[in-house]
């Protein structure tokens, strides 16, 4: 139950759900995690049922965009922000979707898109592609540590309405589930809508040229990041896994470089007011992880690589 003082109200520096000691905290400042949503998305669309409930509840052409600043504003939220305020949008979700359906357009059938079957693909479809865009990009994670981030996102699943004891807890569950669902996946018409709009979103016409240099990279970088079944659905192949995972490795250093204070003045700024909250102390910073997995994992293996789904690959050189 969340501490709460005299007045009713959380205590002054409420670390929120996870907090600065957690894998989360520290990895979700990394600037990969928007190449891994750009996976998440991708990936996602791949459900059948599930991407229909998004594209028939939301105008997704006109707002996607703002679709995927709110989901970014959740990650957010629900990462940094306060225990009250990450429940606050977990509520906010979970009545959202309670007043959603979506229909079958074969059978007709309607369904609720907050079947319990459909909030899990999406759960691991993320959890699964921020672990792995920042493992192979190079952000330093042993096993172990991996697993305990997996174990701690069973806490964000509960916030969107799913059982904790039913969502995968360790890398070696989500690959288990992964192989479990995917006899049923597909890349239907709402899966091409979604493809189209990751390689040509629509802008000002004087941002085109921009979209063509710098997003379509990052798309392309998304997409060729998924396992190969999902190539194969999509119908588009990718360069070899080694080439996708020194790209990946490139694009990280890259991004790393711009100092993080920077990088985090971007709205909504979650960081930065979670550290005003907190104090210094809870810069979120890659080393800080290295103590626990001296204790958590031996030595050489956090450059082994497995995101979570049951891709191997490894390190370039």
């Amino acid at each position: 139950m969340r501490e709460t003082s005299s007045s009713g109200h959380p205590p002054p520096g409420d670390p929120g759900l996870f907090g600065p000691s957690s894998v989360t905290w520290q990895m979700h400042g990394d600037p990969m995690m928007w190449v891994a949503g750009v996976r998440a998305l991708y990936l996602q669309a791949l459900h059948p049922r599930a991407v229909r409930g998004v594209m028939q509840n939301s105008d997704f052409h006109r707002d996607a965009w703002g679709r995927l600043m709110r989901t970014a504003n959740f990650v957010g939220t629900i990462t940094y922000g306060t225990t009250e305020a990450a429940e606050h949008a977990g509520a906010r979700v979970r009545k959202i979707h309670t007043m959603l359906k979506a229909t079958d357009p074969e059978t007709g059938e309607k369904y609720r898109v907050d079947e319990p079957e459909l909030l899990l693909w999406v759960h691991c479809a993320e959890i699964d592609s921020y672990l792995h865009v920042a493992r192979r990009s190079g952000f330093r994670l042993t096993d172990e540590l991996a697993d305990h981030y997996v174990d701690e996102h069973r806490e964000s699943a509960r916030l969107v309405g799913l059982d904790p004891a039913d969502v995968p807890g360790t890398t070696a569950e989500l690959a288990a589930y992964f192989e479990r669902v995917r006899p049923e996946l597909a890349a239907g018409p709402e899966a091409r809508e979604v493809d189209d709009f990751l390689q040509r979103p629509p802008i000002h016409p004087l941002l085109v040229p921009a979209r063509a240099l710098l997003w379509r990279r990052v798309a392309n970088l998304a997409y060729a990041s998924l396992p190969p079944y999902a190539h194969e659905l999509y119908g588009r192949t990718a360069p070899p896994p080694a080439t996708v995972t020194r790209r990946l490795v490139t694009t990280g250093t890259i991004l790393r470089t711009v100092p993080a204070r920077i990088r985090w003045q971007l709205p909504p700024k979650h960081i930065l007011r979670a550290m005003a909250r907190l104090g210094p102390g809870s810069r979120p910073a890659p080393y800080k992880l290295d103590s626990r997995a001296a204790i958590l994992d031996g030595p050489g293996r956090a450059q082994r690589g497995n995101g979570g789904d049951g891709t191997r690959w490894r390190k370039p050189g």
